[in-house]
């Protein structure tokens, strides 16, 4: 029986720099061989897969074929799958608690994944989840009482460390199936004094002389829903933490536009290290992974 061709993931891993630059040069520079070396792996995978999937362009630059173009998304989701599985074996083993918190904004949205990734890799770490305001938990790492925090834009403690995870924009959310806001007053579902998102709403309104009433009012962002599935008032949330019911307003429905904000990740000064930078890396890493328009920045800077 004929055994099945062998993807060599070097070859692989060879093509992909090379489309991603779009030069034999510069991938021979990446891996530490000859240019030369590096145009043999390619002819080596081509041979494996009975089909080209590089040509020269003009001027010497490098284009996909169309196998070239199938090939390169799935390469490069094997290369991550395999350097996944490496860092998971070659991960220290470390053993106990870490205090994480987060709005419930993001609770559901992105740490389901982030926690079951990270017990996998690390199953003698217990990871203490603690749900409240970006105010909050702002004032518990100041105090110590965290390890690591996803915090809303704006409400890190001056001059703390930060990491972007993401930034996009903020909408206006109004029930699918009813129409509030068409009242005049407008009805507002909003959440405390000190969040950032009321304030952009109520700024944005009354820049544009749109007259508005809170009408209701909640400790999390995620309780101001409520009332709008319900078909009393309009909200402001991310898009990407939106339950089903709720729909995102058009530009042209008559709210003024709000700005962008951004999801940040704290880590504490009293911090249980080395856990907490294995858990800020998975965190870092799926919302790179995960969310098209997450920010490449990576390493903490200054937050202002």
């Amino acid at each position: 029986m004929t055994q099945p061709a062998t993807l060599d993931l070097d070859l692989l891993r060879a093509f992909a720099l090379i489309a991603d630059g779009h030069s034999f040069t510069q991938a021979a520079e990446r891996v530490g061989r000859s240019q030369s070396a590096v145009s043999m792996q390619v002819k080596r995978l081509e041979d494996t897969l009975g089909q080209p999937v590089l040509n020269r362009g003009k001027g010497g630059g490098i284009e996909l074929t169309l196998h070239g173009r199938y090939l390169l998304a799935r390469a490069r989701q094997m290369l991550a799958l395999n350097d996944e599985v490496i860092a998971t074996f070659r991960a220290p083993r470390f053993a106990g608690t870490l205090r994480l918190g987060t709005p419930d904004d993001y609770a559901l949205s992105h740490l389901p994944l982030i926690l079951k990734r990270f017990a996998e890799t690390h199953p003698a770490v217990q990871v203490d989840v603690l749900c409240a305001s970006s105010t909050d938990l702002s004032e518990r790492l100041k105090a110590g009482d965290l390890d690591l925090s996803l915090v809303s834009e704006g409400n890190a403690p001056r001059n703390w460390p930060s990491v972007m995870l993401w930034r996009g924009p903020l909408a206006w959310i109004t029930a699918a199936r009813h129409t509030p806001h068409r009242q005049d007053p407008l009805p507002l579902a909003l959440a405390h004094q000190d969040c950032s998102w009321r304030a952009a709403a109520l700024a944005a309104l009354e820049a544009a002389g749109r007259r508005y009433r809170v009408a209701y009012l909640s400790g999390t962002q995620a309780g101001t829903h409520a009332p709008v599935l319900a078909g009393l008032a309009v909200t402001v949330s991310a898009l990407a933490t939106l339950p089903a019911g709720l729909r995102a307003m058009h530009p042209d429905e008559g709210l003024p536009p709000l700005p962008e904000f951004g999801i940040l990740l704290l880590k504490g000064r009293t911090a249980q290290q080395p856990m907490t930078d294995a858990l800020a890396a998975h965190i870092e890493e799926s919302f790179r992974r995960h969310d098209p328009v997450a920010s490449a920045a990576t390493g903490f800077e200054s937050a202002a």
